[in-house]
């Protein structure tokens, strides 16, 4: 008993497969509580809403993603290399949901069920950011002063959530690794202007 999986956990996890594999509006209470093998009322003991559950469901994948990144940004010897860190922590997140069936960034795909106002898209766009400021803090060690930094670091960003999109509707993370090419070519570009 003492090593049984908390209700609030169980709901969590069960939301979270449900929602990026079946979406936030088609995935209803009853299919989470049932896939969680809890009763309704432990989802309201634990979640004062569906709209509660989504957000602990958002920003747990950005707690997943974080981790991820930072291991990669440990392994980062370089500038470059925390540029491609970057990359890479998406193809790690892209793996870690092919048991669903993969589909993209699950950030977005919520994001994208919700209203303009609703303030969960508040964590997913908190998130876009935080990549487009990585990547500026990175170009910046890089190439210290260098003019062009925020608008390559803009053009990577797109690229890599241009790429994610993409690979959700392929199915699989080719396009993410097709994208990490091209920000490596980009990448010497910028280094190599100015010399």
């Amino acid at each position: 008993m003492a090593n049984r999986v908390p209700a609030r956990d169980r709901l969590l996890q069960a939301a979270a497969e449900l929602f990026y594999a079946e979406g936030v509006a088609a995935t209803g209470i009853d299919a989470i509580t049932a896939r969680a093998g809890v009763a309704k009322m432990s989802l309201y003991n634990n979640f004062s809403s569906k709209a509660e559950l989504l957000v602990a469901y958002l920003e747990k994948r950005c707690v997943e993603w974080h981790a991820l990144l930072q291991a990669r940004l440990s392994a980062a010897a370089t500038p470059k290399d925390r540029v491609l860190a970057v990359f890479d922590s998406y193809v790690d997140h892209a793996a870690m949901a092919y048991e669903w069936g993969f589909r993209g960034c699950g950030l977005l795909n919520a994001a994208a069920e919700l209203s303009v106002d609703d303030p969960a898209r508040a964590i997913v766009a908190a998130q876009k950011e935080e990549v487009q400021q990585l990547f500026r803090q990175h170009l910046d060690a890089l190439r210290p002063g260098h003019a062009d930094s925020d608008e390559i670091a803009e053009h990577l960003s797109f690229l890599l959530e241009g790429a994610m999109s993409r690979a959700g509707l392929d199915g699989h993370d080719q396009r993410l690794k097709t994208a990490r090419r091209m920000a490596v070519s980009m990448l010497e570009r910028f280094e190599a202007t100015g010399r």
